[in-house]
């Protein structure tokens, strides 16, 4: 599976912390080989919009689309605690 960021997605980890970019970089890489990697914990969001959430760190989430072939990225911020 393919890794698409939208623009919304690109501006968060643009001005997300390096470490936070580079934990990103490494939890899509794992999201690409398998949706079923468990230290991404991924899981439905929102069932109604079939949005999924799925972890960077203990602090950081990323809410992505199954779109076709590809992994659609919209947001990446923190989790809401």
């Amino acid at each position: 599976m393919r890794i698409r960021l939208t623009a919304t997605a690109k501006a968060s980890y643009d001005s997300a912390p390096d470490a936070v970019q580079r934990a990103f970089d490494k939890s899509a890489a794992l999201l690409a080989a398998s949706l079923r990697h468990p230290s991404l914990r991924a899981k439905k969001y929102d069932d109604n919009k079939d949005v999924w959430q799925a972890r960077i760190n203990s602090n950081w989430r990323f809410y992505f689309q199954i779109v076709g072939d590809a992994y659609v990225i919209h947001k990446i911020i923190p989790h809401p605690k």
